[in-house]
């Protein structure tokens, strides 16, 4: 959960929303094929349990910094012949404006991890 307090009131946003949101808009980034799994352990588990399990966050991972900020890590494919550097950066401004713009919180960090590509 994520709340946020201002004049008008408190806000408190889930994870679950968070998550959804950044896959939606990392999606959509030009270059990339899709978001992957956070670790190998995660992937078998998913596999066994028919995805019931260890998928719950499929590549997000998101925590909030000590001064109350979010910290946001990406695990993504990108398809072959992509700029990689171009990509990341697109994908570093696109996350964090769209979740200061829905949850109303300041993004510090999105850290990209680039783990397969698809040809």
């Amino acid at each position: 959960m994520v709340s946020v307090e201002n004049h008008i009131g408190k806000i408190t946003v889930s994870e679950k929303y968070l998550t959804e949101l950044v896959k939606h808009t990392v999606t959509g980034c030009f270059g990339v094929a899709d978001v992957c799994s956070v670790n190998t352990f995660h992937s078998v588990l998913s596999a066994v349990t028919g995805g019931k399990a260890g998928n719950k966050n499929k590549g997000v991972h998101i925590h909030t910094a000590k001064d109350g900020g979010l910290i946001i890590d990406l695990h993504i494919k990108v398809t072959y012949g992509t700029n990689i550097s171009a990509a990341v950066n697109s994908i570093i401004h696109k996350v964090s404006f769209t979740v200061e713009e829905a949850a109303g919180t300041d993004v510090h960090k999105v850290n990209v991890y680039v783990d397969g590509m698809n040809y």
